[in-house]
């Protein structure tokens, strides 16, 4: 907001909430998905290193048999590298998270401001447009807009 608008940061984080409150639906649905599919992304993750790991750990990968050292407890350090990758597929799917919330907010501000006509036409992609337009009432009116 403080890049579209030019305004100061409160300024920007009240216009930011009151459009997010005014899409909360959106919002909450968006939340969700992405929450589930980032979970879905940490456990694959975090389940092939510790699958690696144990293989590793417990001399069955031929290829690097004689480079993994003997241990008594191989527990430990396959749970530090488990802990380890979700540490830092957390960290990376933060940053995506938050590329997916800016998105979010600029899709709700283009909605927002233009109405998709040939005056003012909105700025997101077709694809984007058509994914989070599915099945709302905006796609409604674009379709009886068209006719």
């Amino acid at each position: 907001m403080i890049a579209i608008y030019g305004t100061n940061f409160c300024t920007s984080a009240r216009n930011a909430f009151f459009l997010l409150m005014r899409n909360i639906i959106r919002v909450a649905v968006l939340d969700k998905v992405t929450d589930f599919l980032f979970l879905l992304g940490k456990l694959l993750i975090v389940g092939s290193v510790g699958i690696l790991a144990f293989f590793f750990f417990t001399h069955r990968i031929r290829i690097v048999q004689d480079t993994a050292p003997p241990l008594n407890y191989y527990w430990v350090p396959i749970l530090t590298v488990i802990v380890g990758s979700y540490l830092i597929a957390h960290g990376f799917f933060s940053v995506y998270g938050m590329c997916v919330d800016t998105l979010f907010l600029c899709f709700c501000e283009d909605l927002e401001r233009n109405d998709g006509s040939q005056e003012r036409p909105y700025f997101m992609s077709p694809e984007l447009r058509d994914i989070l337009l599915k099945g709302s009432a905006e796609e409604g009116k674009r379709a009886e807009a068209e006719e």
